[in-house]
């Protein structure tokens, strides 16, 4: 059973949401929260698996919720969610950079959001679509004046691996492309985080971005 818990401001679109995750087999709603604030309480008090996180909200909105819930979850952290109306907006983009696992838009339609959350909890990133990339790739551009992060530790073959994640592919496809086997091309992604000190596949493509390693459009 994968719990749930549901964070957003418009009445109606949470009502939908929680109707429609209520109706689903192996799916728990444990909570829903009209606001971020609301949404760090009831994240403490229920421990979800998972969590759809609405971007724009008044008062304390989707990325500082995410920032806060993540800091203060015990291990495993809840695998956020976040949700949204536009497919380029600078909220998203912050939600993957403080550990978001992803994103949705909200019209996407049930049969999508079932296969988000079921994707999300089982582990993987929402991040392969091409919306996604753009999302990136136009954020990518504004923080080239950032500090780039030292990739040097990273072995020849620990970049590949992440210069492909950061173009879309599955570790099934990364696989196929080098040869190797898909538990390697795990490892490979585990030692990369562990050494850039990340704590999501988001935040690796993010990184692979903002270093260089990946250009936008490229």
């Amino acid at each position: 059973m994968t719990t749930v818990l549901v964070v957003d401001d418009q009445f109606l679109i949470r009502a939908g949401l929680v109707g429609l995750l209520r109706a689903a087999p192996g799916i728990e709603v444990v909570g829903e929260a009209s606001d971020g604030a609301e949404g760090v309480t009831l994240a403490a008090r229920t421990a979800p698996d998972v969590i759809l996180m609405d971007v724009r909200m008044p008062g304390m909105n989707g990325i500082e919720a995410t920032e806060r819930i993540l800091a203060r979850a015990d291990d495993p952290p809840p695998r956020i969610l976040m949700l949204t109306t536009f497919d380029l907006d600078e909220y998203v983009y912050g939600a993957l950079r403080a550990g978001a696992c992803g994103f949705l838009l909200k019209d996407s339609g049930p049969e999508r959001l079932l296969a988000a959350v079921a994707a999300i909890a089982g582990g993987d990133a929402l991040f392969a679509p091409s919306v996604t990339r753009r999302l990136v790739e136009a954020y990518a551009r504004q923080t080239a004046c950032e500090q780039p992060t030292d990739l040097d530790a990273l072995t020849s073959r620990e970049l590949e691996v992440l210069t492909l994640i950061a173009r879309g592919l599955s570790n099934l496809e990364i696989a196929d492309r080098l040869y190797i086997s898909e538990a390697t091309v795990k490892t490979h992604l585990n030692r990369t985080m562990t050494k850039l000190d990340l704590d999501s596949r988001a935040q690796a493509v993010v990184v692979a971005y903002e270093s260089g390693l990946v250009t936008p459009g490229g």
